[in-house]
C-alpha cells in the first residue's frame, strides 16, 4: 500500500500546510490589496494574479531557475543549508502558489465590500483601522475566507505543473496523489492510477458539496 499511504499523506501533509499558509499570508495579501491603489499594489496584484493566466509547467520553470543552487533567492537559501529544489519545500511552494489566486482574489473583494458597508461607521465610533479589520471586517468576511480555503486546498491537491518542476516528481519523497498518478499512468499501471484518480474525484466532490453548504449558511 505505500504506493497509496506515500503519495496521500504527502498531499495531505502539503495541503494542510497551505491552508495554513494561505489563512496568514493570503488574509494578509487580500488585505494590502484592498482599498486604494497603487504602483506598487499593481505589481504585487500580477505576481499574485499571474498563476491564473500562466502556464503552470511554465511558472515552474521561472520558480525553478528563482530557487535553484544558481538563483539569486535559492543560492542565499542555500547557504543556510536550505534546499527547496527537489524537496518538500518545493512541493509546498509549488502547491502555495497555485492556489494563491483563488484565496487572495475573493477575499480582496470581500474586504472591500465590507469595508464600505462598515468602516466609516467603526470610524465614527472611534475604532481604528486595524481594530476595525480585525473586530468588524474579517469577522464578516470568514463565509469568503472559508470558501477561499477551500479552494485554495483543492488547487493544492490537483496541482501538477508547478510540483513537476520544483518538486522533481522522485517517488517516495515528492510524488503527490495527482505525480502518483501521471506515474502509474504511464508506467502502464492503470489500475492504480484509476484508484488514485477515484480517491481524488471523491476528495473534489466533498470539496464541492463543502462550498455549496457554505455558499447557503
Amino acid at each position: 500500500m505505500d504506493w497509496f499511504l506515500g503519495p496521500a499523506l504527502l498531499s495531505l501533509h502539503v495541503g494542510a500546510w497551505t491552508v495554513a499558509l494561505h489563512l496568514v499570508l493570503g488574509v494578509g495579501l487580500a488585505t494590502y490589496l484592498s482599498g486604494e491603489k497603487s504602483f506598487l499594489k499593481g505589481v504585487v496584484d500580477l505576481l499574485v494574479s499571474i498563476p491564473i493566466v500562466f502556464p503552470p509547467i511554465a511558472l515552474g520553470l521561472f520558480l525553478l531557475l528563482l530557487l535553484g543552487k544558481n538563483g539569486w533567492l535559492g543560492g542565499a537559501l542555500a547557504l543556510w543549508g536550505v534546499e527547496v529544489i527537489f524537496s518538500f519545500w518545493g512541493v509546498l511552494i509549488a502547491s502555495f502558489a497555485a492556489g494563491l489566486p483563488l484565496v487572495v482574489k475573493p477575499i480582496q473583494s470581500a474586504i472591500d465590500e465590507q469595508s464600505k458597508r462598515y468602516a466609516q461607521a467603526s470610524y465614527t465610533l472611534g475604532k481604528g483601522k486595524l481594530e476595525t479589520l480585525l473586530r468588524v471586517i474579517l469577522p464578516n468576511s470568514k463565509k469568503v475566507i472559508l470558501i477561499a480555503l477551500f479552494l485554495g486546498f483543492g488547487r493544492s491537491l490537483g496541482e501538477v505543473g508547478i510540483t513537476l518542476m520544483l518538486g522533481g516528481n522522485i517517488i517516495g519523497k515528492t510524488d503527490t496523489l495527482s505525480l502518483a498518478i501521471y506515474n502509474h499512468a504511464f508506467g502502464g499501471d492503470l489500475e492504480k492510477a484509476i484508484i488514485l484518480a477515484i480517491v481524488l474525484a471523491l476528495v473534489s466532490v466533498g470539496i464541492f458539496l463543502g462550498l455549496k453548504k457554505l455558499a447557503y449558511m
